[in-house]
């Protein structure tokens, strides 16, 4: 199990490829979702099996004690009756039973599309749950370095109050934002908990070390495909979608039945009986009848069930078809805007690394002007807070990134393990 896999090698990081295929082993959504789909699978054969012939058996034996009276007298008779039937019975003329044949394929189709909708999400849930714990893992370094800044700032508040020029305002403004920060670390620390915990109940095992985002990492050239593109790739491959259409079917397949009332049923049917003192007349007799014939059934009147089935199933397959078009509207609305945003990333990942940039070099600069009696080490820590918060936002526009990659994938209904596997080498153990 993963938990024993995590747990048996402390020292070296989870991956992510290690936490889905962890996930697919320990997830209880996921696993709950594949056992639906396997036994959705039957749904085709259960609707097919109404339009092949069906054969029965039965066998009765009983002991019966029987007194013939007649002019002479009474008789008695003891004896055993016997009898022993098979019967083939194939339709010939069945609404109800082709209506349930399709709608049965139309079943194991809206199962399959919904496993596999699962197991596009549950590739979304292992992936936001791994960089929400590596994103809480960048604030908390971030509040921190916060933290040493006001560390060092009641410091110089200290040594300037003692010089008798601070002031005690100063001194506790400034250990008042040291008190905030020192909550902030706590508050922060709670989240990133939260969040391993998460991952954890997804993976079904202790969580360790994670790979580290690599800073080489590049986005890559703006997406050439156009939106109407992914739009007609979503349309038809969507599983959400997909699984509508499928719910469609079967709401239409349900009208069938219903109108199936209305008509008659057509069977052929074949029967070999062998029986043995049947009746009192049939005495000491052996009787072997084999017959071959057609069975018609014709309803006349159900109380008005039939119609009321009827009216019902209209109005479901209207509902279904409105359930559709929401999804349909949902899914582009969603691809919209992560494909906008994608466009977006691209930019501000590149606008970020040119702070990060400028930031290592303000640190660089600042501390040569500490050695040279220009700056104090505060002006560094401010420097260096600096440089954390634009690392966090670089990697946040990173790990949005490729959330919006996955996303796109996802509602153009691609995503696979092979997604998974392509962004992997982003990640590496932190040295």
């Amino acid at each position: 199990m993963a938990g024993t896999l995590l747990s048996s090698s402390p020292a070296s990081a989870l991956g992510l490829i290690e936490a889905y295929q962890a996930a697919l082993k320990n997830d209880p959504t996921y696993r709950s979702a594949y056992y639906a789909g396997e036994a959705g699978k039957e749904n085709r054969l259960l609707g097919r099996s109404n339009l092949l012939p069906t054969l029965s058996g039965s066998y009765s034996a009983s002991q019966n004690r029987t007194t013939v009276t007649d002019p002479l007298g009474s008789v008695p008779r003891d004896y055993i009756s016997r009898s022993a039937t098979i019967q083939l019975r194939q339709a010939l003329f069945n609404l109800d039973g082709y209506a349930r044949y399709k709608q049965g394929a139309a079943q194991s189709d809206y199962a399959a599309a919904q496993f596999e909708s699962q197991q596009q999400e549950v590739i979304s849930r292992v992936v936001n749950a791994y960089l929400d714990v590596l994103y809480k893992s960048d604030l908390l370094a971030l509040v921190r370095v916060e933290r040493e800044v006001y560390v060092e700032q009641v410091k110089v508040n200290q040594r300037l109050f003692e010089k008798g020029e601070g002031t005690r305002t100063d001194m506790l403004e400034s250990q008042a934002r040291l008190d905030a920060s020192e909550a902030s670390v706590l508050e922060t620390q709670d989240a990133l908990n939260n969040s391993r915990t998460t991952l954890a109940a997804v993976i079904g095992g202790d969580v360790g070390e994670l790979d580290k985002l690599t800073p080489e990492f590049e986005t890559r050239p703006p997406d050439t495909v156009s939106f109407e593109a992914w739009k007609a790739v979503a349309v038809e491959r969507n599983p959400d979608i997909k699984t509508l259409v499928s719910g469609v079917e079967i709401a239409r397949q349900e009208v069938r039945k219903a109108y199936a009332g209305h008509l008659p049923r057509v069977d052929f049917v074949a029967s070999y009986t062998k029986s043995s003192a049947d009746t009192i007349q049939t005495y000491a007799q052996d009787n072997i009848i084999r017959s071959l014939g057609v069975q018609v059934n014709i309803p006349l009147y159900a109380g008005g069930s039939v119609n009321a089935q009827a009216r019902q199933a209209v109005a479901n397959q209207e509902k279904a078809k409105a359930d559709l078009q929401g999804q349909r509207d949902k899914v582009l609305t969603e691809l919209r805007k992560d494909y906008d945003s994608l466009m977006s990333n691209v930019a501000r990942i590149a606008a970020l690394k040119k702070s990060v940039a400028s930031s290592e070099l303000l640190i660089k600069a600042t501390q040569q002007s500490v050695k040279g009696g220009v700056r104090i080490n505060l002006d560094v820590l401010n420097a260096t807070q600096q440089l954390y918060t634009n690392k966090r936002d670089l990697a946040q526009a990173r790990y949005n990134y490729l959330l919006n990659t996955l996303r796109m994938r996802s509602a153009a209904g691609t995503l696979s393990e092979a997604d998974v596997r392509e962004i992997a080498p982003y990640f590496r153990p932190a040295s």
